[in-house]
């Protein structure tokens, strides 16, 4: 079996973020950039820059889509790993300039539909920093293939 070439394709992310506490109106952050797509021989990696908008400048951020488990992870200014697989909980270390937070990750539902043509994933979670709650969240990506112009 040969390894499948890697080619990073241009694609257009629409990235829609929602944060739920109790008793208050959703807190929701919408970002539109171009990424990357690269197909790996157990997935695929979905890629792009922070920006200042996200108060992440500096930062890339990668989902890495691996069967029924969506790693995220962000190197630069802001380092931290966070693991999605439904009815599972992970724990990670989220590093701030401030030192390292235990983050638990109770992810309740992981629905995808991927390809190397795009598509939508949508991850739906609660967090708890030091075991504490903090609230649910869902990411909902919208992944479009960015074709050449001709």
């Amino acid at each position: 079996m040969t390894s499948i070439e890697r080619e990073k394709l241009p694609v257009l992310l629409s990235i829609r973020g929602e944060q739920y506490f109790d008793n208050v109106d959703p807190d929701a952050t919408e970002l539109m950039t171009d990424g990357t797509l690269e197909l790996t021989d157990t997935g695929m990696l979905l890629s792009y820059q922070e920006t200042e908008l996200t108060g992440m400048e500096g930062t890339v951020t990668t989902f890495e889509v691996k069967g029924p488990q969506v790693i995220l992870t962000r190197t630069g200014k802001v380092n931290s790993q966070m693991v999605f697989e439904e009815g599972r909980q992970h724990t990670s270390l989220y590093e701030t300039p401030f030192g390292e937070l235990s983050v638990d990750i109770q992810t309740s539902s992981l629905r995808h539909n991927l390809s190397e043509r795009g598509g939508v994933m949508e991850i739906r979670y609660s967090i708890a920093v030091e075991h504490t709650v903090t609230g649910r969240n869902c990411f909902k990506i919208q992944v479009r293939r960015k074709h050449p112009a001709t």
